[in-house]
């Protein structure tokens, strides 16, 4: 029990002070990293300028020393990765998903591969590469394998790192450099973020999402509106979703500005972390959920800022500009300049032009050119088998290019044994190896020139998609799956 007049505290404070090393005198924290993700993009020129930092000779992996003598490949030895036990590693964002055979058709992303191999094997780094069996999207396999936990602090340099807080993890997205901090020292020097709690409340109604639900929130609180604080998500819609649906909910906190986005931690999460391969086993299981309780937010915890939502008002929701806060429910016209704050109406005005939509029409009828169905977002197994439910209630519209593209090796083995590649491929759907794919095509899965791409990945930016002048419009599998059959938007739930 709380002495009288002691507040309650909230997850986030619990875990910023239990990670706390020391308070810097910048008014920054320096944080301790409990799990270090990396991969191909992000990681090489840290790893390098671990190399060209240091004095003394290197030590084993693990040993925090460097110097000018030689490494086992023949660098210079500088700084070794301080934690490696704690730092894991796969390939995502340029993996093809046609073919993963060695060597990759494009020599660049065959290059950064052997870079990240070489790196983890030099430093003793666990990765989970193509061979694997658990290769996948870095937010997808750090959750399955269960090396994702509550109460964690998690760092990895990809912006949807906040994916990880549906755990009750405190978990954000890096840069370079502070890649190279935390592989030399396992900290990061980081600012407290204020918590604002957002509680959805009632109930979806069928064929509203999750994805509709975050997509609702950046609406309402702008893309910016986050800036500063951590999102807290709370309310009887979110303690009804499953631990994958919730992944998709943190995942695009970072859309709406905020430093990260966590759920506290319930039964829910113990059952999905279970058996899973890192997590505690046994008794030590049952330890860990007792601890795991105790870090949710206290029922009196005080925040910085609230808000409510009413998830039975929500419909499925399609963005129709260029950034993920302009979107507009399925069953609501496309915006015009005059109907919004003076301070928005350049950016929908730029918006409108470059997607060449008119105002005052439904975003219903938009004809795509692409569906794909996949990334960080939307990539789990539970995704794949909504869009599959919508797949099989029709083919594929003439000239629409497909993509579906499960987020990890393990979530396409798991849809190979339910047969869902048979029932995409009977729809005219094109089935792939997983990898980011067109999330942000940095491999062979891009637009074409103008292309209009129903999408289930996160942004919606100017050239995200591998073509300058390429369109995204994101919304739910569901939804991209019935546009994919129907050649335009449609509102699924008349699909289905």
């Amino acid at each position: 029990m709380l002495s009288p007049g002691i507040m309650g505290r909230s997850l986030l404070d619990k875990v910023w002070d239990l990670h706390t090393v020391r308070e810097l005198p910048s008014g920054q924290t320096q944080l301790f990293i409990g799990l270090h993700l990396i991969h191909e993009v992000t990681s090489p020129q840290a790893f390098a300028a671990l190399r060209d930092a240091g004095g003394a000779a290197a030590g084993p992996p693990g040993h925090h020393a460097g110097g000018a003598a030689a490494g086992p490949l023949g660098h210079k030895a500088g700084l070794r990765v301080r934690r490696p036990d704690r730092t894991f590693a796969t390939v995502d964002h340029i993996i093809p998903t046609d073919s993963q055979a060695r060597p990759l058709g494009d020599a660049l992303a065959e290059e950064m591969l052997q870079h990240l191999e070489r790196n983890c094997a030099e430093h003793g780094i666990a990765f989970f590469g193509p061979g694997s069996g658990k290769q996948g999207i870095v937010h997808v396999i750090g959750p399955e394998l269960g090396l994702t936990q509550p109460g964690m602090t998690i760092a990895c340099g990809d912006s949807h790192t906040s994916t990880h807080g549906a755990f009750g993890a405190v978990a954000f997205g890096i840069g370079t450099s502070q890649v190279r901090d935390v592989l030399a020292t396992q900290c990061l020097a980081m600012a407290r973020p204020r918590v604002r709690r957002i509680d959805v409340a009632g109930k979806l109604s069928p064929g509203v999402y999750a994805k509709d639900v975050i997509l609702a929130i950046i609406r309402r609180l702008g893309v910016k509106g986050g800036i500063g604080y951590a999102y807290e998500y709370g309310g009887p819609v979110i303690d009804a979703m499953t631990l994958e649906e919730r992944m998709t909910v943190c995942n695009m906190s970072i859309e709406g500005g905020a430093r990260c986005g966590y759920i506290n931690p319930d039964e829910a999460t113990f059952a999905y972390l279970r058996g899973r391969e890192f997590a505690p086993q046994g008794e030590a299981f049952e330890r860990a959920v007792q601890w795991w309780r105790g870090i949710a937010s206290d029922p009196d915890a005080v925040y910085d800022d609230r808000i409510e939502l009413d998830g039975a008002r929500l419909a499925p929701t399609v963005t129709f500009g260029i950034t993920p806060g302009q979107s507009v429910g399925v069953d609501e016209p496309i915006p015009s300049p005059a109907d919004v704050p003076a301070d928005e109406r350049a950016g929908i005005e730029e918006a409108l032009a470059f997607m060449a939509l008119e105002p005052g029409k439904p975003i219903t009828g938009t004809p795509i050119d692409v569906a794909f169905i996949g990334s960080c977002t939307n990539g789990r197994i539970s995704d794949l088998r909504e869009a599959a439910r919508v797949a099989q209630l029709g083919t594929v519209a003439p000239g629409v290019r497909t993509f579906v593209v499960p987020g990890s090796q393990e979530v396409q083995r798991q849809a190979e044994a339910e047969g869902l590649p048979a029932v995409f491929r009977a729809a005219g759907f094109d089935w792939r190896e997983p990898g980011c794919s067109m999330c942000l095509a940095m491999n062979p899965d891009k637009l074409r020139g103008r292309e209009l791409c129903a999408s289930t990945s996160n942004r919606n930016f100017k050239g995200r998609q591998g073509s300058p002048t390429g369109r995204t419009l994101l919304m739910s599998p569901a939804m991209v799956a019935a546009a994919a059959i129907r050649g335009h938007v449609v509102d699924v739930r008349e699909e289905l």
